[in-house]
């Protein structure tokens, strides 16, 4: 199987907030936010894959500043790192002021999704082509992350969830 860089499947989402995005007191939901954030690393995953997925888990998501109505948000999203069914995706929200220009990291997340095959089993993933140190540095982050979660997962087998 030929492998893929990580431009290859990255992507960039944009929209502006509305009311109806938000909270009687003008912040977006974070709800909303989180959608937006699995919608950009659906498309990631799926360009990786070239087939359907699904989202396994949200490694971490931090919330670090508000997104207010008028913000424009921009999600970029990224693989970071590619298992043999599993990948994870990062993505990185920023919200500007249109008023003022004033832009902010508001959010990052890391998730990870399962390729599925037609019959809906877990499938092979083509390799990822690392082209930067920074992919390489990112790629390194992932694989602890991905310990530190499968570390987890056993711990919670032992002594429940």
């Amino acid at each position: 199987m030929e492998g893929k860089t990580v431009n290859q499947s990255a992507v960039t989402m944009a929209q502006q907030m509305n009311l109806s995005d938000a909270n009687p007191v003008g912040n977006v939901h974070g709800g909303l936010i989180m959608k937006l954030i699995d919608t950009a690393a659906g498309v990631v995953a799926i360009r990786h894959a070239r087939a359907n997925i699904v989202t396994a888990s949200i490694d971490r998501l931090d919330f670090l500043h508000p997104v207010f109505v008028g913000d424009f948000v921009t999600l970029t999203a990224s693989i970071n790192f590619v298992g043999r069914t599993s990948m994870e995706i990062g993505v990185r929200v920023e919200s500007e002021n249109l008023m003022t220009g004033e832009k902010r990291h508001t959010s990052t997340a890391y998730l990870t999704f399962v390729a599925l095959d037609s019959d809906g089993r877990p499938m092979p993933l083509p390799p990822l082509i690392l082209e930067t140190d920074e992919q390489r540095r990112r790629n390194h982050a992932a694989r602890v992350r991905r310990e530190n979660r499968l570390a987890e997962k056993a711990k919670e087998k032992v002594y429940g969830g």
